[in-house]
Parts: C-alpha cells; structure tokens; sequence
C-alpha cells in the first residue's frame, strides 16, 4: 500500500524536507514504498515529499529494464557539467502537464546509501535529470519554477483545467 500523490500546491510541496539523521528500517520501508509509487506512475524518479514525507529521500532509476533504483538520502549535487541537456518533465503532484527543462547533462551528487554509508556517484542524461528534478523536490520547488512567469502561469492554468 502506497500513500497518494499530494496534489500541486499542498504546503509539503513547498517547504524543505529534512535531513535524514540515520538509516533504519523505517527509512528504509519508506524507499520501497516510494519505489512502488514510482513504478506504478510509471516514473523515472521520487522524491518523499511527493507521497507526503518530508524527509530528504529520494530514489531514481532510469534503467531500461526497471529493478536498479539508487535508493538516496540527503542528496546533493557536487559537480554539474556545463553542457545542458533538454528533456520533458512533469509530476504526478500536477497531473495532465509538463514542459521542456534544460538541466545540466551530467552531476556528481553525494548521499547517504541504502547501507547508511556516504556514497559519490556520477549520474548522466536521464538520470542525471531525475535527481536533479528530486532534489529540486527535497528544496520545496517543482520543476515549473525553472520556468519564465509567463511559461509557469500557462502552464499552472492548464493545470486547473485537468483537476
């Protein structure tokens, strides 16, 4: 059982998540349930405050077989490369819209892993995308805010429409 999707502009959305002291085994109930949500979407990515946590969790997989999802807590971007990388983005937050965000084509983030150790890893193209658009999550932003006023309020009116 999985908990819904908040609905765009729920307060959760738009606050900061917090840190993740330690790994447990509830933290780690959480991951899979996030997982399930994500799968379910379909989705490349999630972060806990989309299901109503707000704690700074996250889990991407952009795999083209399903199954690898990097499972991250506290995660943080290091190193960005320059070269940008367009790519269609939407939520389940905001059903029935989405819009082109350019975000740097690769990242090296750090987190805490599914084992409570500190992980590095390098993620690039879709992946790099995911957890860049979870972090900007984990911060209380959505996608839509990368965009002009004018891009942002078309696209939240079109919104309504589909609620």
């Amino acid at each position: 059982m999985t908990r819904p999707f908040l609905r765009w502009p729920h307060a959760t959305l738009r606050k900061p998540a917090a840190p993740v002291a330690e790994i447990t085994d509830e933290i780690r109930a959480i991951w899979d349930e996030m997982i399930e949500a994500m799968e379910a979407m379909p989705g490349v990515g999630l972060a806990a405050p989309q299901i109503g946590v707000s704690l700074r969790l996250a889990v991407v997989d952009a795999s083209d077989g399903r199954g690898q999802a990097v499972r991250m807590a506290n995660p943080e971007i290091l190193h960005a490369s320059v070269q940008l990388r367009e790519h269609e983005e939407a939520s389940p937050n905001l059903p029935g819209v989405s819009a082109v965000i350019s975000r740097p084509r690769a990242v090296t983030a750090r987190f805490l892993n599914a084992e409570g150790e500190i992980e590095e890893r390098d993620f690039v193209g879709l992946w790099a995308t995911s957890l860049q658009h979870q972090i900007d999550h984990l911060e209380g932003r959505m996608y839509f805010d990368r965009l002009s006023r004018l891009k942002r309020d078309r696209l939240v009116a079109k919104a309504r429409k589909f609620s």
